[in-house]
């Protein structure tokens, strides 16, 4: 009973109370339609409600397939509702701009049509975010970057977030896509896992086969902090994997260096330790730094650094989250941008978290090449 009268749950109950009695009432007519939509629903409210709270080492197989299922019913709902929302701004349209038969032939075969564009608009998403990551080559013009360095390839993997719906197949192609790559350094960006060592260990062990074996360097996201973090620092570094606490490496290439520096996630502050680019920031020369979340851009580029490598935004995913993400991390939401003289790359996500799903944007494994700016 404390779980269902906590603020959260309170919440969450409201918004999809609210939200179904919007889409019983302007989809369906009949009560059998409605009982059936509540279904969805009530697999919606029970996963953040019951699964959530608990620990997911006690998780169970049927368990995660329940959230599997309620993760693509939060897809679909989404789609629907979206859809529905759009067919009634059109039908206030059409009322205020057409004759009344227009608005009446506007309405009846909505309801169709838009329960299966919705389901459309699911199965395509799926169909995306299954597919695996598009390899994504970006060229990052630097001021003054030495000779040495002029067409530097770096792979980036972020946000893969492995767990029970991204699994070792998975794992394994990008683990693929990257060594075909043939990149002088590979980094990983933070969210890697969702879920225990215990859980997960046997689905990210391709991780292990990453080339080049000595250029391979990991960060902290927030999901490693909600996963067990101090086990996950200590399975990544059996797998060969270079992890960078709030720290920096100094990495030899054709007779010159590069500092790389690597911050733990802001979610970090409550265990103690929260980021800290001024520690990961190495001496005069090449500077990059991998951050998980782009927000620490603002406090990063005065110090120094050529370019920042972030992900976290996921891009939003699918839609219209890729459109309200903007309002939350612009001006680093996707892609390049730039903070000052520092440049930020935010890769959008190399997996998928909660629903499977991608419309609007892709999984993305990057290829960074640095190249020497041209004097303006």
């Amino acid at each position: 009973m404390r779980r269902l009268l906590n603020p959260f749950a309170l919440v969450l109950t409201t918004l999809l109370a609210a939200g179904y009695s919007y889409l019983a009432l302007r989809l369906f007519e009949s009560t059998a339609a409605r009982l059936l939509l509540a279904l969805p629903v009530i697999c919606i409210w029970i996963i953040p409600v019951f699964f959530w709270s608990r620990n997911k080492e006690v998780h169970t197989e049927r368990d995660e397939i329940l959230q599997g299922v309620a993760y693509v019913c939060m897809g679909w709902l989404n789609f629907l509702m979206v859809l529905t929302l759009m067919r009634d701004a059109a039908w206030l349209l059409s009322h205020w701009f057409l004759p009344g038969e227009w608005a009446v032939r506007l309405m009846n075969p909505g309801s169709i049509i838009v329960v299966i564009a919705s389901l459309v608009a699911l199965i395509l998403g799926m169909l995306i975010a299954f597919g695996g990551p598009r390899v994504v080559e970006i060229d990052v013009p630097v001021d003054n970057l030495d000779p040495a360095f002029d067409g530097f390839r770096i792979a980036q993997i972020s946000d893969l977030h492995v767990s029970f719906i991204i699994r070792r197949p998975y794992v394994q192609s990008v683990v693929d896509k990257v060594n075909a790559l043939k990149a002088d350094l590979v980094v990983l960006t933070g969210d890697i896992v969702d879920g225990s060592v215990q859980k997960l260990k046997t689905y990210v062990e391709p991780l292990a086969s990453l080339a080049p074996a000595a250029q391979r360097y990991l960060i902290l996201g927030n999901h490693e902090y909600y996963a067990g973090v101090r086990s996950w620092i200590d399975h990544f570094r059996t797998l060969g994997l270079n992890v960078l606490l709030n720290e920096y490496q100094t990495i030899h290439h054709n007779g010159s260096t590069l500092h790389l520096g690597g911050v733990v996630d802001p979610a970090g502050t409550a265990m103690g330790e929260g980021p800290s680019p001024e520690k990961a920031l190495g001496p005069d020369g090449l500077r990059i730094l991998l951050a998980h979340n782009p927000k620490l851009a603002g406090a990063s580029a005065p110090l120094g650094y050529d370019l920042m490598l972030s992900g976290h935004t996921h891009a939003g995913q699918f839609y219209p989250w890729n459109l309200a993400v903007r309002l939350v991390h612009a001006p680093h939401v996707v892609g390049l941008s730039r903070e000052g003289k520092m440049w930020v790359y935010v890769n959008p996500g190399t997996g998928s978290w909660g629903p499977p799903i991608r419309l609007g944007t892709r999984p993305e494994l990057t290829l960074i090449r640095l190249v020497r700016a041209r004097p303006a």
